[in-house]
């Protein structure tokens, strides 16, 4: 991956005028922009794009997670006058990183911008980003300046984005000073090439994307000042740590792990805590045989797993009511499946090998495996 921060001639000035092409004809730039209750900003980025591309076709696509503060409503509002407009609105998915492959999917432009609709990001650097693009680079990085403190940043944010940047760029060999930025643009023929071998979970989409690219791809860096958030609350959370460790473990591995297996495994070591702690109260405070207590933890630690899991590992799709309800009685089922399965292979490896701890191992990655697999489809109905 090349990586270059010179200044390039630009073969076709983005502030220049624009001959109008037939009718109906692609824009030149499609700037993406995801949303989850951001109604009032819509308007202001609008706004603020449109000052910045002066001469330039371009349309936005605001690609919103069925947002209940009415953001999808202001997005089509706006749209039934301006021609420049688009919205997507996903029911039963989430995912800013879906979100945005999804949009850049959806262009017909030969560019792609992606950035955030809080206004955090500089607009104006998009004509850079476009006029590098014209002069022959793939991608355009916007990279945030974090080496000094950050207005829209807080320290632990800044500093977790500082290490968060030094590993990407250690593991995966990618020369970008803010690789885990959500501000870049790119060639569109470099998203459909790369589309099928990225993650639709997470934040990180800069990242996949330079990881499964390659190492041909130019890349400039464009450093940019971070504003803080005028409207609205940040929808960055503790998710995101274990987000990325998901995409770390799934590109390290090639694919072979899935992304979401890192946090149901991670749910899976907590639900050992929880059945311990259970089983030793059941032990001490009650009366009741070991097997009645082994009985109780494991039904507690199946519980804890379960909600756990809906609120982490499948927030996207996660349930509640009486499907929540449902679905812990068929997540139940599906362990005590795994469990009997884990002690059939332990049972069988044991009577060959002989060695405690191999049987025991492959007993576990197996029931691991089946928990995953049949809960995903059964329960969450990932597809």
């Amino acid at each position: 991956m090349e990586r270059i921060m010179t200044p390039v001639p630009a073969v076709r000035g983005a502030g220049q005028a624009v001959e109008p092409g037939p009718r109906g004809a692609a824009p030149e730039l499609t700037v993406v922009i995801p949303t989850f209750c951001e109604r009032e900003n819509i308007a202001l980025v609008i706004e603020r794009v449109d000052a910045a591309l002066a001469g330039v076709a371009w349309e936005i696509i605001f690609v919103d997670d069925d947002s209940p503060d009415g953001t999808a409503a202001e997005i089509n509002a706006i749209a039934a006058h301006d021609a420049r407009i688009r919205g997507i609105r996903r029911v039963g998915r989430r995912g800013l990183a879906g979100a945005c492959i999804e949009g850049m999917l959806a262009s017909q432009a030969p560019y792609v911008a992606v950035m955030d609709a809080d206004l955090q990001h500089d607009e104006r650097l998009l004509t850079e980003m476009l006029e590098r693009l014209y002069g022959g680079y793939d991608v355009a990085v916007g990279s945030r300046r974090l080496e000094t403190p950050v207005a829209g940043l807080t320290p632990a944010r800044q500093s977790g984005s500082r290490l968060a940047n030094l590993v990407t760029r250690k593991l995966f060999g990618i020369d970008v000073s803010d690789p885990m930025t959500g501000f870049f643009m790119l060639r569109r023929s470099l998203i459909e090439a790369v589309a099928p071998r990225l993650s639709p979970h997470g934040f990180k989409l800069l990242v996949d994307i330079l990881a499964s690219a390659g190492k041909d791809v130019r890349v400039v860096d464009l450093p940019f000042d971070f504003r803080s958030r005028q409207h609205g609350e940040s929808k960055l959370d503790n998710q995101v740590v274990i987000d990325f460790l998901e995409l770390l473990v799934a590109k390290l591995s090639h694919g072979l792990v899935p992304d979401r297996f890192v946090s149901f495994m991670l749910v899976g070591l907590s639900g050992i805590g929880v059945h311990l702690v259970v089983l030793a109260i059941m032990h001490y405070t009650t009366a009741i045989s070991f097997t009645w207590a082994q009985i109780v933890a494991t039904g507690a630690a199946m519980a804890s797993n379960f909600f756990l899991n809906n609120a982490l590992t499948y927030r996207a799709q996660r349930l509640s009511g009486i499907r929540a309800a449902i679905g812990l009685v068929v997540f139940s089922l599906i362990c005590s499946v795994g469990v009997v399965s884990n002690i059939g292979v332990a049972s069988w490896i044991y009577t060959q090998d002989h060695s405690w701890w191999f049987a025991g191992l492959l007993g576990s990655i197996v029931s691991a495996v089946w928990n995953y697999a049949v809960s995903r489809t059964l329960v969450w109905r990932v597809r």
